[in-house]
């Protein structure tokens, strides 16, 4: 009897094991839950059942009528709005009741409850299923614009828009359950639970977990393999920035030309002292012509007085003639004789300044090339030496450049052509490598943080399922000791009923007796 009495106990047990009700959406009908409610099971549409909704979550009560807050709340609805290209949007600080009507109509469209009119009932209804924790009555809908009634309205109207968006998030979003190892998981662990095969389900947490460390460990050893090429492609990195860069040479290059305008500088200051030299020069010049003008001026004076003592002598008109004739001769002859020195003399002051310029130009050419010859460092010693002495360009130059430069800087030339080849070769190569390099770290970062995002999301299901699990067993232990509890009651009962039928055994044949 005791054994009856624990089969009735387990099969009342079993009777209780039954998977939960379904949860409601709102792709299906949106009347089948309004009249009918589901036991021990809220509606999912409320946010988590009784909790606070999205939109009042650490918001005290005055916060509706702040108008910052109201701000704020109606360019959200306004945002939604203008996404789904809508005619129609709340104009601050207080929309028209056609606005404020027709946002209503087309959110209680959105959420599946079609309505050509505004019809207060369904809004309230609606708003009830929901669980919304604000309160609305129906004057504040059938006179939505008025200012009293506005800050309620729009509190409303703001929570309906959060879980819309909600809504459309969850139709948007695929569901990929089918590749999920988490979801056959907690699939599979809460079938055989609630088979009551309690076996299956501690080999089934030892086998998921045992696979979780595995996969850890493999994330592990791939995150210290992507580290260390992270830290070696860092040390390429690091040498190739302490190389010289293409900054710093144009930067010595800056300094090589600010040098070479500092002398620049010098051979003006150079120049400006021989101009002083030359215009001295020209001064005593012109002194000397003075000196000569004058001394031409003397002559002239002697040749006049020569003329009057000539013409004051007694001659004939043969000997005037002949003496006139000869005398225009010598005047011809001299003035000839000054034409062709003055033309000399201009031409060998049109020479000297020529000179002067050309040799002024060669020394600072000469300069210029010793500079050059130093900073590429050929190794030969050359060095220009002007000499203004000399005859030729080899004299002046003061060395044959032909047979101890000329050599040298073709291979100069060749060894630079050489190298830079080569120099361009390598830089192609390391940013080739740089950009690979770049590219895989790239890589492996996005990949790390998939994996990270990946571990955090498995781990937070783990702890949701365990805590489901543990809520459910701690149920469950519950109604087994109330069972438990039962059954000993019950199996008390069975022992007094079976001393009563002992006693009525023993007292049946006293009974027949005295009857007999």
């Amino acid at each position: 009897m005791r054994a009856a009495g624990r089969r009735r106990a387990t099969e009342s047990l079993a009777s209780d094991r039954r998977p939960p009700p379904p949860t409601p959406t709102n792709a299906a009908d949106p009347w089948q839950y309004i009249s009918t409610p589901v036991p021990g099971r809220e509606s999912d549409a409320s946010f988590c059942s009784s909790q606070p909704s999205i939109a009042s979550i650490g918001r005290p009560s005055a916060a509706i009528t702040d108008k910052s807050y109201q701000l704020a709340s109606i360019r959200t609805i306004n945002a939604y709005l203008a996404s789904l290209s809508l005619p129609f949007s709340l104009k601050p600080p207080l929309p028209s009741a056609k606005d404020i009507t027709e946002t209503l109509k087309f959110l209680l469209h959105r959420l599946g409850f079609s309505a050509q009119k505004l019809d207060e009932d369904l809004v309230l209804k609606v708003l009830k299923v929901l669980k919304c924790p604000l309160k609305l009555n129906k004057s504040a809908l059938k006179a939505p614009g008025t200012p009293h009634a506005w800050p309620n309205l729009l509190a409303v109207i703001i929570w309906v828009v959060q879980i819309v968006k909600y809504n459309d998030h969850l139709l948007n979003s695929p569901s990929n359950f089918e590749d999920n190892s988490m979801f056959k998981y907690t699939a599979n662990s809460y079938l055989n639970y609630i088979r009551g095969d309690d076996h299956s389900v501690d080999a089934l947490d030892e086998e998921f977990m045992r696979e979780l460390r595995e996969e850890r460990d493999k994330i592990e050893e791939n995150v210290k393999a992507v580290e260390g090429n992270v830290n070696e492609l860092e040390a390429k990195l690091e040498s190739l920035k302490k190389g010289p860069s293409q900054k710093e040479a144009l930067e010595q290059e800056k300094a090589l030309l600010e040098k070479d305008v500092t002398k620049f500088h010098m051979i003006i200051e150079q120049l400006d002292g021989h101009t002083l030299e030359v215009q001295k020069k020209f001064e005593e010049k012109e002194k000397e012509l003075e000196v000569k003008v004058a001394e031409r001026k003397r002559i002239c004076e002697e040749n006049e007085e020569l003329k009057r003592t000539i013409e004051e002598q007694g001659i004939n008109s043969r000997d005037a003639e002949r003496m006139k004739r000869e005398l225009q001769a010598v005047e011809r002859e001299i003035e000839e004789a000054d034409a062709s020195r003055s033309g000399w003399e201009e031409k060998i002051w049109e020479l000297d300044s020529e000179i002067g310029h050309k040799f002024k130009e060669l020394e600072w050419l000469t300069i210029e090339c010793n500079q050059a010859l130093r900073r590429l460092k050929l190794g030969i010693g050359f060095q220009y030496q002007l000499n203004a002495k000399g005859s030729i360009p080899g004299d002046v130059l003061g060395l044959d450049y032909k047979s101890v430069l000329k050599p040298a800087l073709a291979t100069f030339a060749e060894e630079i052509k050489r190298s830079s080849v080569e120099k361009l070769e390598e830089l192609i190569s390391l940013r080739q490598q740089s950009g690979e390099n770049a590219a895989k770290i790239e890589e492996k970062r996005n990949h790390i943080s998939a994996l990270q995002s990946n571990i955090d999301k498995v781990g937070a299901q783990v702890n949701l399922t365990r805590e489901e699990i543990q809520e459910y067993t701690s149920r469950c232990a519950a109604e087994a000791r109330k069972m438990v509890e039962e059954v000993e009651t019950e199996v008390r009962n069975m022992d007094v009923v079976e001393k009563e039928a002992s006693e009525f055994l023993k007292v049946s044949p006293t009974t027949k007796s005295v009857t007999l």
